[in-house]
Order: structure tokens, then C-alpha cells, then sequence
């Protein structure tokens, strides 16, 4: 007799809690404002029009939300980290600009099928532990016709090996998949399947520019959340160990030279037509 499968699904509300907990930590608005060029980017990749309604899911501190309201749209800015909103929603009052904020989750969107001309996400949504619950739900709340837009990590960019390193130190939870899965056109294509009628997706780079790699990890482990975490959570001598990799990896990648760190992050910018 074949013996059991004890395989357990994991427990994704468990592993929500504990990256809410991360996302919360630190400040990740000190590291998403230099990202603001990215937001930029897909919000002209998406063709925003005026007028139209726009959800940000997974918004943090509101790049692609502030791009979109730049660009006249009604927009809508959700992310279940509250002092995230706070930040974007201080960003949209100092440019006057006009966002309704509401704390909410990727994976269970508090909106009717079919509300939106447009569902957007710059490096959010593809950190949800259940990645095809939160592909159904931003396919189901834009209408039939509108677009769905993301910038998401490569596996094989600078982030998508930085959280290889990390999970070389601190485990993953079992059965979670990677978030740089949202970096490869293939899987979109099988997590948004019949509801996308067509993917346009192209490779593109932002460049982080740091002084050095031990000034890249100072202001990483202090502001971002899950490198912030993965230093707290380990002792003394592992935490040096993760420091000694991610130097080696930026090293690698560095294309500033001797005296400056500047790292070419690729990024899949992606825009889905909902059928």
C-alpha cells in the first residue's frame, strides 16, 4: 500500500500575518520613493486616460497611484499595511491630488466584479502568499476590456537573487511560492488564463544607487521590512554571514565602480487586457 501523503497546503493566513508584520516593520516608504520612475513607467505603459477608474492593489506608499492620479484618473489606493496608506495619502496632499485610500487585501479585494477600467501594482501584489487567489481577484474586479498592470521582480534580477540569498539564511515558509514567479511571463499566463485575452510584457531596469554595499544594507535592514526582519530574526554570526553574501551579490552586479554602487534591477513591466 502506498503510504500517505501527508503534504499539508500551507497555512496562508498564518504566513499573512507574519509578512504584514514585516511590511509594517521598518519603513518601506523610505525605500518606494526612489521607485517613483517605475510607477511612472507603467502608468504610461497602461495608456491611463482621464477620467478613468484606476485601483492600486498592494499600493505601499503610492508610486503608481500618485502616476495615475497625476494623469486625471479616479484612483483608488489599497494596501493592508495602514501606515503605508498614511504616507501615500500625505504624498497625494502635497501635490493636491485627489485619492480615496482604504486599507484592504489582495487576496479578498472589497470591490464588486468588474469596477475598474484599470487594476494596478508596482512590486506589490507578487508578495502575496496566495499568489492565484490574488491573480483571480484583480482579474475579477476590472472590467471586461480594461487593463491590468504590474511591475514585478525577475528571478533573475538583483531583487529575485536578493531573496534567493535571504532564503539561504531564513527558510521561506514550505509551499509558498516565490514572489519573482510574478517575474516570468509563463506563469502569468497560467495565473490569469482565460481572463486575460492578451499579455504584453517587457523586460526593463531600475537602477539602485547606493554608496556602497554596506551603505545598500544599512538602509535595507533598517527601513525594508523582510531584510529589516531577517537581521532581527538571526544571531550575531548568521546575520554576518547574510551580510557577507549580499555584499558578495552586489559586488557582482555593481556597475558603478570602486567608489559608487550602481545595480541594474530588472523588472517585468506587464499590462493584461481583461477579456
Amino acid at each position: 500500500m502506498d503510504a500517505p501523503n501527508t503534504t499539508q497546503a500551507p497555512d496562508f493566513a498564518a504566513v499573512k500575518t507574519r509578512q504584514q508584520a514585516a511590511w509594517a516593520s521598518g519603513n518601506y516608504a523610505v525605500i518606494g520613493v526612489t521607485l517613483q520612475l517605475v510607477g511612472e513607467s507603467l502608468a504610461e505603459a497602461c495608456d491611463l486616460r482621464w477620467d478613468e477608474k484606476v485601483l492600486d492593489v498592494a499600493a505601499g506608499n503610492g508610486n503608481v497611484t500618485l502616476a495615475a492620479a497625476r494623469r486625471g484618473c479616479k484612483v483608488i489606493s489599497t494596501d493592508y499595511v495602514p501606515a503605508l496608506l498614511e504616507r501615500g495619502a500625505k504624498r497625494a496632499d502635497a501635490e493636491g491630488l485627489q485619492v480615496e485610500f482604504r486599507e484592504a487585501d489582495a487576496e479578498a479585494l472589497p470591490f464588486d466584479d468588474a469596477s475598474f477600467d484599470a487594476v494596478v501594482s508596482t512590486f506589490g501584489v507578487m508578495f502575496t502568499p496566495n499568489q492565484q487567489q490574488a491573480a483571480s481577484e484583480m482579474a475579477r474586479v476590472c472590467r471586461p476590456g480594461g487593463r491590468i498592470g504590474m511591475a514585478n521582480w525577475t528571478p533573475e534580477g538583483f531583487i529575485g537573487q536578493m531573496f534567493k540569498t535571504l532564503g539561504k539564511h531564513m527558510p521561506p515558509p514550505a509551499g509558498v511560492q516565490p514572489p519573482s514567479r510574478w517575474g516570468v511571463e509563463d506563469n502569468l499566463r497560467t495565473m490569469f488564463g482565460e481572463q486575460a485575452a492578451e499579455i504584453t510584457a517587457n523586460k526593463r531596469f531600475f537602477n539602485f544607487r547606493y554608496r556602497s554595499p554596506a551603505h545598500f544594507i544599512e538602509v535595507f535592514r533598517t527601513w525594508y521590512g523582510p531584510v529589516h526582519k531577517a537581521f532581527a530574526a538571526l544571531p550575531p554570526e548568521a546575520g554576518a554571514a547574510l551580510e557577507r553574501d549580499l555584499s558578495a551579490l552586489m559586488e557582482s552586479l555593481n556597475k558603478g565602480g570602486p567608489n559608487s554602487l550602481v545595480i541594474p534591477g530588472e523588472y517585468l513591466e506587464v499590462v493584461i487586457k481583461r477579456r
